[in-house]
């Protein structure tokens, strides 16, 4: 996405909508060889890899096999900084689509931040954060340079048509009871206990209704999203339409202390920023939850099989002493827990390869936001928010 800064600079949210860009980052050249096109078989194996969950395998393979760019919705609400589950898992599963040809449309849910009190709801501060998450995806090296990715605002994109879309969440309204609704809260971050405001209710039948707005064959958010986009698979059988949005959800990355299911940017010692600076990044893995010959709940080796191993093209690379066991470098996630369970891999070697893995991915964005006016100067103003619920 590098490449486009002339066009980004100070940009309102109407200048931004529709907009593809390219990355110097992924980058190549133009008198390298086209690759080999892939067989279905390739296709559904790179896309279904994306997905802790797939609703349905069947349904996928069928899309892929009938349409040549089927189209992927994914969309997050610009809340605050960006962590490396958003920042890089995203990228890692966007480059995968589009390479398997799919066109991607990532929803910058403005409309929705503010629905949902995110920056005590005032849309400037969140046009805001969206400019910068869209900065982040430049530097890190979402491949845009295809063409098959675009970034719609929700609210211009809402207000652009608006006879379309309104009647679509409305009748998603009719057809559902309360408590259906209040099922779905969880892709807030809310639970059915917590008390919501009337807009907080609208809030999923948007969601749903943004599903068929964009003419979306798969939906590809987290498993936390999962309520809504089942809703969706549900108003479908209501409306007695037979193509249902196929639902990939991708793994929720945990936080690093001992039990958080997620990472929370209210918490800085739970989560690595994509901006954090080398020596931040040191020290919250070297006090992350990582205890000894236990595999299961440890989120330093949930990083290394969900960010390193994609990344580096399955290949991690552990330093250390001789008398340790000399260096060793690892070319499947299965070869290291098993080295890990038996305590012939240690924490005290683990933590330092991955926080030098994670620095080397993360250093792009941090040259990006020292080196690049606007950039430096959207990083200034959120760190400035606060973070609200």
């Amino acid at each position: 996405m590098e490449g486009t800064e002339a066009v980004l600079k100070e940009i309102p949210i109407a200048e931004v909508q529709n907009l593809s860009m390219n990355s110097d980052a992924q980058a190549s050249s133009s008198s390298e060889p086209s690759p080999e096109p892939m067989s279905l078989e390739e296709k559904f194996q790179l896309v279904r890899s994306i997905g802790e969950e797939c609703i349905q395998e069947d349904e996928l393979m069928n899309l892929l096999a009938k349409k040549p760019e089927p189209v992927c919705y994914d969309g997050f609400e610009p809340s605050g900084r960006m962590h490396i589950a958003q920042g890089v898992m995203k990228t890692i599963n966007v480059n995968k689509l589009t390479k398997a040809g799919c066109r991607v449309k990532i929803w910058i849910a403005d409309w929705f931040a503010q629905l949902n009190n995110k920056m005590g709801g005032d849309l400037k501060k969140i046009e805001t954060v969206g400019r910068y998450l869209i900065e982040i995806w430049k530097a890190v090296g979402m491949d845009l340079e295809c063409g098959r990715v675009e970034f719609l605002w929700s609210s211009k994109e809402i207000n652009s048509r608006a006879d379309e879309y309104w009647p679509l969440v409305m009748d998603i309204a009719r057809r559902n009871k309360l408590p259906r609704i209040m099922r779905c809260c969880q892709i807030m971050g809310r639970s059915e206990q917590d008390e919501l405001t009337a807009a907080q209710i609208l809030y999923p039948c948007m969601q749903c209704a943004d599903i068929f707005f964009l003419k979306a064959d798969i939906c590809q958010l987290g498993m936390d999203q999962r309520k809504v986009n089942v809703l969706a698979r549900e108003y479908c059988d209501d409306i007695k339409r037979k193509n249902k949005p196929i639902i990939l959800s991708h793994h929720m990355l945990p936080g690093l202390q001992e039990g958080q299911e997620k990472m929370s940017k209210s918490d800085p010692s739970s989560s690595i920023f994509m901006e954090d600076e080398e020596a931040e990044v040191n020290l919250k893995i070297k006090k992350a939850f990582c205890p000894p010959k236990i595999v299961q709940g440890n989120p330093c080796l949930e990083y290394v099989k969900y960010i390193i191993f994609p990344w580096f093209n399955n290949k991690f690379t552990i330093e250390r002493d001789i008398k340790n066991g000399g260096d060793k470098i690892y070319t499947s996630f299965e070869e290291l827990c098993a080295d890990y369970e038996s305590g012939d891999l240690h924490p005290g070697d683990l933590k330092p390869a991955l926080a030098k893995a994670l620095n080397t991915i993360l250093k792009p964005v941090r040259d990006h936001f020292t080196k690049n006016a606007e950039a430096k100067d959207l990083l200034r103003r959120v760190k400035a928010y606060r973070v609200t619920r």
